[in-house]
């Protein structure tokens, strides 16, 4: 795609449909003239230099990467109007957009029926799911692995219910033992599984859960902020195919949340949550005297804990998943280049005398250490740090990221190293862009590298 040409067409488009309108006189305090524009403008530019390249393969840190063309194209055309998604009078053609995107993303994971939105993130999609199931299962708290992201905590305490933090086995996923040990207290109404951690990207076994759910009368919510496109890759074929079962599971878990602004290569931020009955929507219910006038059909506003949201995120999601839908051939062909890249990357790995994988990778996050002699956890520590400084410093650069693993984490994945510390920095890179497949051997030899050094 050319965007220069795109976003000169947006432009166009918008003014074309703004003239049928009529004439009208722009307010002389907001006019501002080309020379002082520039001005700011090239104070601008040369302050965004101050980045990392999220864009370029070398960058595998942090779970950053640019929007997709069309994303870009589609969210500054409808920024241009600036609807809000809140009330259907707000942005009629967005709020259509939003459903129709929305409805996408409920059959991705298999409902059969929905209720959902967009979000500004991932944090208040899963603050609106604790919400509900805090409205269900009143004076009862949530459970979530220990190595869940620390928003489920943080929400709890906004919410007033008790967090319970679950112990995980040495892949990083949730010990369903434990779990079980803890739903039988009563004091548990609501179960979060995580379908990619952002740490490891460890996939809790949603599958064996589902019976907890019987038994003990909880909900299931599965944060699939990071990992949720992934299930476009269960059961295919190839290193980059996936166990089904987990993914399966999903379609009958009572609510999912997942970010567009990760693997569905839209700008921050846009994340969504889904429901998958819809009737929960009554705990929403609200009237505000100068909205909803405009149709009886049920508003977003009317659905959703936040007020005022971007139309132009809707748009920009509607438009990438026409050309790119939420299927195994569409967005799922992208998913699976990183997959490959981090497949791949993991022979490499444990094929060197330099370095060590921490352990397998199950999507698309790679974690790893450099080898130390004598093997301890301080040296471990210190040289990680060392490697991800020098990496991003050196002539050709390469940006990685850490993650700090406890002793107990540690050493019951790699006993024969000496845990004189409480835990220690590892490395860990994201290859969330497609292009890491064609680039993950320099990558690797680079980190190796840097781990001789």
């Amino acid at each position: 795609m050319d965007l220069q040409h795109w976003l000169g067409r947006a432009t166009h488009a918008i003014q074309d449909w703004a003239d049928t309108f009529g004439p009208y006189q722009p307010h002389p305090s907001l006019q501002v003239d080309d020379d002082r524009f520039a001005a700011a403008f090239e104070e601008f530019t040369g302050r965004l230099r101050d980045n990392y390249p999220f864009f370029h393969p070398s960058y595998v840190g942090q779970m950053l990467k640019p929007p997709h063309p069309a994303a870009v194209a589609g969210y500054l055309t409808a920024m241009l109007i600036n609807p809000n998604n809140h009330a259907l009078d707000g942005g009629p053609a967005t709020a259509r957009m939003e459903r129709e995107a929305v409805a996408q993303l409920a059959a991705m994971f298999g409902y059969d029926t929905h209720l959902g939105h967009l979000t500004t993130s991932g944090t208040i999609a899963n603050l609106e799911a604790l919400f509900v199931a805090r409205e269900l299962h009143p004076g009862r708290g949530v459970a979530y692995s220990a190595d869940a992201h620390y928003t489920h905590g943080r929400m709890c305490r906004v919410l007033g219910m008790e967090g319970y933090a679950v112990p995980t086995d040495n892949r990083g996923r949730m010990d369903l033992d434990a779990l079980a040990d803890l739903l039988r207290s009563g004091r548990v109404g609501t179960v979060v599984l995580t379908a990619g951690t952002t740490g490891l990207g460890a996939v809790d076994p949603i599958h064996d859960a589902l019976h907890l759910r019987e038994r003990y009368g909880v909900r299931l919510h599965v944060d699939a902020a990071y990992g949720g496109f992934f299930t476009l890759l269960a059961g295919a074929d190839g290193p980059e195919g996936l166990p089904p079962e987990p993914w399966r599971a999903i379609a009958q878990c009572d609510s999912i949340v997942v970010d567009p602004h990760k693997h569905g290569l839209q700008p921050y931020g846009c994340g969504a949550v889904l429901f998958r009955d819809p009737d929960v929507g009554r705990f929403y219910l609200h009237d505000s005297p100068y909205t909803y006038f405009t149709s009886s059909e049920l508003h977003l506003g009317e659905i959703s804990l936040e007020c005022s949201r971007a139309g132009a995120s809707a748009a920009a999601l509607w438009l990438t998943l026409q050309l790119l839908p939420p299927t195994a051939d569409g967005l799922g062909r992208v998913l699976a280049a990183g997959r490959r890249a981090a497949t791949k990357w993991a022979q490499l790995i444990t094929a060197s005398d330099h370095l060590e994988l921490y352990q397998q990778p199950e999507l698309d996050i790679v974690s790893y250490f450099p080898v130390v002699d004598p093997a301890t956890l301080t040296g471990i520590d210190t040289a990680s740090a060392r490697i991800l400084e020098d990496g991003m410093t050196s002539p050709d650069p390469v940006f990685l990221s850490t993650l700090r693993a406890d002793r107990e984490a540690f050493t019951a994945r790699h006993p024969e190293v000496t845990a004189d510390a409480d835990s220690a920095r590892i490395l860990r890179s994201v290859l969330m862009k497609p292009e890491s497949e064609h680039h993950v051997e320099h990558i690797h030899h680079r980190v190796e590298q840097l781990a001789r050094n």
